[in-house]
């Protein structure tokens, strides 16, 4: 496919996850960033809610500022062209 690195960085960008998904959903190395996107995708939803706890919201943050770590990274990985799987997440598999 013409457009895999895109795609890849693309399930790295929250909401445009979307766009990979449902475009290439048939290619392996888009199915794969797309997986790791959608996990730090609900991490990122998870830490939103945390943050709206007033005793804990640091908790929140600091695992926010983590997703947007292994965003950035997932992205670095995709545009080299490797399927490297993000430390601790990397394991999990939802598609």
């Amino acid at each position: 496919m013409k457009n895999q690195k895109l795609y890849g960085v693309l399930a790295y960008l929250s909401i445009l996850i979307l766009i990979p998904a449902f475009a290439a959903r048939k290619d392996p190395f888009v199915r794969f960033h797309v997986n790791q996107g959608l996990i730090l995708l609900f991490l990122n939803v998870i830490s939103g809610l945390i943050s709206f706890i007033p005793v804990i919201w640091f908790l929140g943050d600091i695992l926010n500022c983590a997703v947007l770590v292994f965003c950035i990274w997932g992205a670095m990985i995709a545009l080299r062209g490797e399927e490297k799987p993000l430390p601790i997440i990397g394991k999990f598999h939802l598609i």
